[in-house]
């Protein structure tokens, strides 16, 4: 299993940065453009064990899958969420999110993704993969929420 991990201050409230990534499929599409489809399947009360069908299209090829979340707070000071989803039966896949609000007008943003190769011959994509894909999806939020696009 590989993990990455990064973190970057946001000049933006918590709600509206949360909003991002536990908001509608237009939200969630302006920082992940490729989820194509967002439906519910099953939604729990605590939010946890909830599970979204997704889509996701890169190039002509589209994936669906199963998104099931693992950990769920969402309080007005610190806000998590965990999911986890199996991508073409290759990776199991987790990302966290937290925030953490600094103040009332910035924010901390802490994003985690770890990934299982299912099959021994996909471990050579972990092996030569580096953390820009989670550097870069932490200052696409952050232009998102600032109001850059």
């Amino acid at each position: 299993m590989k993990t990455w991990s990064h973190e970057i201050e946001i000049e933006a409230p918590i709600e509206k940065i949360w909003n991002l990534l536990d908001g509608s499929l237009e939200n969630m599409q302006s920082i992940m453009p490729q989820v194509i489809e967002h439906k519910p399947i099953r939604i729990t009360d605590e939010g946890v064990g909830s599970i979204y069908r997704q889509k996701y299209k890169e190039g002509n090829r589209v994936q669906e899958y199963d998104v099931e979340t693992l950990e769920y707070l969402n309080s007005p000071t610190n806000k998590k969420l965990k999911v986890g989803f199996v991508l073409a039966n290759m990776f199991d896949i987790t990302a966290y999110y937290e925030l953490i609000q600094i103040n009332s007008e910035k924010t901390l943003f802490k994003y985690t993704v770890s990934n299982q190769a299912l099959k021994w011959f996909v471990n050579i994509f972990l092996l030569l993969s580096n953390k820009k894909i989670v550097v870069d999806f932490t200052e696409r939020v952050k232009n998102v929420a600032e109001g850059e696009k």
